[in-house]
């Protein structure tokens, strides 16, 4: 690789970094985030896409996006489907609310469309800065729960019961088993400060299952699969409808809060948010946008950027080499489409509670003496498995945290966009059934 292309492209004697120290920060950022090519497949494979439709378009979406980080941001952020969206579109909208994952694709590319455009027209920052800081950490903490409920359904952990609604599963289950010894796998490895600790978990349980899971092996490698049944699939004229317009806004303000907290936690963790030049910042923004845009249009739900990058930053990553380096990776990954199609349901199931675990930090950072921001944040998070949905939980937020000031005397912090956001909400309630 030679050192001018790469200086005059990404700056790195500026940044204080050279060409070995971003590859292997590159490198680490990948091995920390690669579970999401075998994850993402296994959930929206529930909701009866294509597994190896969505694998090419997993790995395409995430090395198009960090490519574009890369090139136009020069920001050493990479991207992939988010954990949680992924989630809520197979287990909430397709398979609770009994839409097509293709109208689900289609909310997907019309939230990217609205995202893309207030970003572009800088409106995402006022939304962001009206939206009070308690939802946002709520927001995170309740998808945690949300993936924590669902991968122990996966797993085997916890089945539905028609007495107490969940109980125990059959824990002499060798999937119970195995799902089990690869959640402390991971979570041992990660304290041990190993990388990519998820995935190894994820291919330790994968192969544990070929011995003891009644698992069959189909190889490692081989050529990519088709895109062709997930490609251009999306049906927005259903998704238009009124039923799918919550899902669109449930879409938007996840990623909205995401996106945005992510790319800003990471950029700062690097030393790169320095007043006067945030406008490497707002192309990252560009970037995160266009993203989810086109992942819709491959066969996935929505692309945001990843808090794993944070591994590559505390490696040395300072600028786009290393978003370019996890590019290149993913797109090396496609021809791993064997491995990732004989990955269990009870593998990844892991994966899905401690990322669900380690969502619950957030709620450290709450104001536990102030009920009136503490309790709607309370309700955000715990409404979303207990109803199982990322919407009703965001629904029921914004109307608490809204009445709780009103009723309490402090109007006067309640910022319009709330007030706009738990209308539409309510108005949702009242007059469109189900959903």
């Amino acid at each position: 690789m030679s050192t001018s292309w790469t200086e005059r492209l990404f700056k790195l004697e500026e940044h204080g970094t050279n060409v070995r120290t971003e590859l292997i920060a590159g490198l680490t950022t990948f091995l920390t985030m690669a579970y999401i090519i075998f994850v993402n497949p296994a959930i929206l494979g529930d909701a009866g896409m294509p597994k190896d439709s969505v694998f090419v378009a997993t790995c395409l979406i995430a090395a198009l996006g960090t490519a574009v980080m890369a090139f136009y941001a020069n920001y050493p952020i990479a991207l992939a489907p988010g954990m949680g969206l992924n989630a809520y579109f197979a287990y909430a909208v397709v398979l609770h609310m009994g839409f097509t994952w293709q109208a689900a694709l289609g909310a997907v590319f019309i939230s990217g469309c609205l995202f893309l455009f207030v970003t572009l027209t800088g409106i995402r920052g006022l939304i962001i800065a009206g939206i009070p800081q308690s939802l946002r950490y709520a927001i995170t903490v309740g998808i945690g729960l949300f993936l924590a409920l669902i991968a122990l359904k996966s797993a085997g952990i916890v089945v539905g019961s028609k007495a107490t609604l969940v109980t125990l599963g059959d824990l002499h289950q060798p999937s119970v088993i195995l799902a089990v010894l690869g959640f402390l796998l991971m979570v041992a490895l990660d304290k041990l400060r190993v990388r990519g600790a998820i995935l190894i978990g994820i291919v330790a349980v994968t192969i544990l299952s070929f011995f003891f899971g009644g698992n069959e092996f189909r190889g490692i490698f081989s050529a990519p699969p088709s895109i062709e049944p997930t490609f251009l699939q999306l049906d927005i004229k259903t998704a238009l409808t009124k039923g799918l317009l919550n899902v669109v806004l449930v879409f938007f303000l996840v990623e909205l809060f995401d996106a945005t907290g992510t790319l800003m936690g990471v950029a700062r963790r690097a030393g790169l948010l320095v007043p006067g030049k945030m406008d490497r910042l707002n192309k990252s923004l560009f970037a995160d946008s266009a993203a989810i845009f086109a992942g819709s249009l491959l066969g996935t739900s929505s692309t945001t950027a990843y808090v794993e990058s944070a591994s590559g930053v505390q490696a040395g990553g300072r600028t786009g080499l290393t978003a370019l380096t996890v590019s290149v990776l993913f797109l090396a990954a496609l021809f791993i489409a064997p491995l990732a199609g004989a990955v269990p349901s009870y593998a990844t199931a892991p994966a899905l509670f401690f990322v669900g675990c380690l969502m619950m930090r957030d709620l450290t950072e709450l104001e536990w003496e102030d009920s009136t921001e503490v309790i709607p944040a309370a309700v955000t998070a715990l409404m979303m498995p207990f109803t199982y949905s990322i919407a009703n939980g965001l629904a029921f937020g914004f109307i608490a945290y809204a009445a709780i000031k009103l009723l309490t005397g402090r109007v006067r912090e309640v910022h319009w966009m709330v007030w706009l956001i738990a209308a539409v909400f309510l108005f949702k309630f009242f007059y469109i059934p189900g959903g």
